[in-house]
Order: C-alpha cells, then sequence, then structure tokens
C-alpha cells in the first residue's frame, strides 16, 4: 500500500509486486496524477489533426472515418479489459500503456493517407480502453477509502492534462513544428512522468470489504438496463466532448481562418472550464443532488452547443466552446460513480460495461459527424448534436437511483 502522505521519496525497482521507484504520493494525489498522465498523452494529437489532414489530402469525413480506428480499439480494449487486467494486474498495465497512448499517436502522426492513419490509431485506441478502466475503479476504491468524494476532481485532472495538450499543442504548431516532431517529443516527456509520479502505485483494496472478483471475467461486459439508463445520461455529454476534441481545431480554421494558436486554443478552452467545473463538482453534488446538478450541467451544455453553431465571432465560438465544457464536466464522472457502485454485478465490470457504450461514444460519434461536417458544413456537426441533450435532461433522473 502506498504511503498515505505526499513526502518526496525518490527511489528505484522494477516491475515487481510492490512499488519501488518514482515519487511518494498519497493514493489520491496517485490517482490524480494518472487521470492527468493518460489525457495528456491522448489529448496530444487533437490540436494538430488539421495540419494532419492537410498533409494526407482528405476531407472532414475521410479524416472522421480514419479516426475511427481509436473508437475500434478502445471497444476491443474494453471488451476484454476486465480478463486482461485479472492477468497482468492494474500497476503493469497503467506504467505501461500509458506511455503507449503516446507512442502510436506519434506513428500516427506521420500517415499518408487515412487508412493507415486508421490502422495506426487502432493499438492507440486499444491501451486508451484498458487504461480507462484502470483509472476510474482506482479512482472509485480511493474515493470510497477515505470517505469523500474524488471521482469529479480526479476528472479534472484529466481535463486539466487534456488542457495542457492542447495549449501546448498551441504553441508548438505556432512556432512553425511539424506534427510528427511535436508528437514524438511527447513520448520521452510522458514515459519520464509516468515512472516518476506513478513509479510507486500500488492497487487501493477492493471496494467492499470481502468482495472478490469472479475467477474468469465475461469477455463482453454486458450493460444491464440500469447501465444503459446511465449510458444515455451520458450520450449529449460524450458526443459533445469529442465533438470539442476533434473538431474545434478545424471549426475554427474553416470557419474564422484563425492563426494556429487559436485553432489549438479552441482545444484548450473546453478541456480548461470543463477542468475548473469538475474540480469543485464533488462539493456542488454533495450540497444540491446528482439529478439537479446534472440537469444543470446538461442546459448549460445546451446552450454551449447552440451559440457554438451560430456563433458570428471567434471570441463568441471559444465562450461557446467554454460553455460545453461546463456542461461536460461532471456527467461522466457521476454516471462512473453509479456504475461502480452497483452491487448486483463487480465495480470493474459495471464500469466496462458504461465505458464500453459511453466512451466508444466519445470516440465513434465525433469522427462519424465528420460526414456531416463535409456535406453540411462544420457548424452543423454541433447542431444535430441538441436533440441528444434533450434524451440525457429525460433519462438524468437515473443518477438518483442506487442498489
Amino acid at each position: 500500500m502506498v504511503d498515505s502522505n505526499t513526502n518526496v521519496a525518490l527511489v528505484s525497482g522494477g516491475f515487481g509486486s510492490e512499488p519501488r521507484f518514482g515519487l511518494a504520493l498519497s493514493p489520491a494525489m496517485r490517482v490524480f496524477a494518472a487521470f492527468f498522465l493518460y489525457s495528456f498523452g491522448l489529448g496530444s494529437i487533437f490540436p494538430r489533426l488539421g495540419e494532419i489532414q492537410r498533409g494526407m489530402g482528405v476531407g472532414e469525413g475521410a479524416l472522421g472515418l480514419a479516426l475511427i480506428g481509436t473508437a475500434a480499439g478502445t471497444l476491443v480494449s474494453l471488451t476484454f479489459a476486465s480478463r486482461l487486467l485479472e492477468r497482468i494486474g492494474y500497476r503493469r498495465a497503467l506504467l505501461v500503456l500509458t506511455p503507449m497512448i503516446a507512442v502510436f499517436f506519434a506513428i500516427a502522426s506521420w500517415a499518408s493517407g487515412p487508412l493507415m492513419l486508421f490502422l495506426c490509431l487502432v493499438p492507440a485506441g486499444l491501451c486508451i480502453g484498458v487504461v480507462e478502466v484502470v483509472v476510474n475503479v482506482e479512482a472509485d476504491r480511493v474515493e470510497h477509502q477515505l470517505g469523500r468524494r474524488i471521482m469529479n476532481r480526479a476528472h479534472a485532472f484529466w481535463s486539466f492534462g487534456f488542457f495542457a495538450a492542447g495549449l501546448l499543442g498551441a504553441g508548438i504548431s505556432q512556432l512553425g513544428v511539424s506534427p510528427q516532431l511535436h508528437l514524438a517529443g511527447m513520448v520521452p516527456v510522458v514515459l519520464v512522468a509516468t515512472l516518476l509520479l506513478l513509479g510507486r502505485f500500488s492497487p487501493a483494496p477492493l471496494r467492499e470489504a470481502g468482495t472478490t472478483e469472479p475467477e474468469e471475467a465475461p469477455h463482453f461486459a454486458r450493460p444491464t438496463w440500469a447501465i444503459m439508463a446511465l449510458v444515455c445520461v451520458t450520450l449529449s455529454a460524450m458526443l459533445l466532448e469529442g465533438a470539442g476534441a476533434d473538431w474545434s481545431a478545424i471549426y475554427m480554421r474553416d470557419v474564422f481562418a484563425a492563426a494556429p494558436w487559436v485553432c489549438g486554443l479552441a482545444v484548450a478552452a473546453g478541456a480548461f472550464t470543463q477542468a475548473v467545473m469538475r474540480f469543485f463538482a464533488d462539493g456542488l453534488v454533495e450540497r444540491f443532488s446528482p439529478v439537479l446538478f446534472a440537469r444543470c450541467l446538461l442546459s448549460v451544455l445546451g446552450c454551449g452547443a447552440l451559440l457554438v453553431t451560430l456563433a458570428p465571432t471567434p471570441a463568441l465560438a471559444l465562450l461557446g466552446l467554454g460553455l460545453m465544457g461546463v456542461g461536460t464536466s461532471g456527467i461522466f464522472p457521476l454516471a462512473m460513480s453509479a456504475a461502480a457502485q452497483r452491487v448486483d454485478r463487480p465495480a470493474a465490470v459495471n464500469v466496462a460495461a458504461l465505458a464500453q457504450i459511453s466512451f466508444v461514444v466519445f470516440l465513434l460519434g465525433p469522427p462519424l459527424l465528420g460526414q456531416v461536417a463535409e456535406h453540411f458544413g462544420v457548424r452543423t456537426l454541433y447542431g444535430v448534436c441538441l436533440p441528444f441533450v434533450l434524451l440525457s435532461l429525460l433519462a438524468a433522473g437515473s443518477l438518483g437511483k442506487r442498489t
């Protein structure tokens, strides 16, 4: 078990059962670090998608289909995540696969066409799915240990990581550095940071005393009706969060002919407001209720998407993206907490079942929206998401149900 203080102690060691290298952080701080590094590696490619698209010489539709490679890998990975984690363990998965996300994105930046980009993104998705399950289950277990909510704050650090990647990408793009050199440079940065911050990671105990995982985890984490209701809650947030990540830079470029740093800033804007709201969301959830808080966020999300669809100036478009960040901030963490707290099945299985659908919507839906962007304009893809916001509002009551 990791140290309970945040004093720094640097030691050396290997991949044994006991952590023997890295900084000694509290369990909560190590969870926050895991979320940050995961999204920092994941978010590095999005500010450069416009340049990668131009390098391949393809339209939005072809780029969108290529980006499905990440979703395909993630779906396969989430399907088998529980069984894989039983074999290799949470610690080894986190330390190895977090840097590998950056590695595969660096390789993907060299793709000469959509098919090659698709094939390069599949292994990145395989890594993403496993890490997604690890960090969310670990956050829930640590939350239970501490007796207070940290899930939303953990996801705030995910957003801070995405914001940092977007801001860094904006600056590097403005300097004229190629996407290939930029993403290659991210690999050693993520690797060193992972070993330093997560080298002493050790999984927290199971949430319920005496609970054990099944001897053989299912190949497919079948969603129950309760999990499907939570999927409906997360649907619009995941779709618009993914749309903001995938298309905001291209939106600013095509609609307003914005400079490279503004395009990168568009990716960072939503992540920053999302991070700030998530950082304070746990206190708001405790003060009010998950259902009321979710409905307020979904209302803001709808206003942001509408503003991006109609924005006459870059400043208003950035404001709309910022509102979308606020609106998406707490929906997925609230649903993850609700899924992990159910006792009908092991937490890892319920988390995987929710993530299999919700997280793939985040990766699969926005690329498919590239077809809308190519035929009807990049503004329109945000407008077509508005009906899903209404669906999420109607299903938000399921966040208040516990078994």
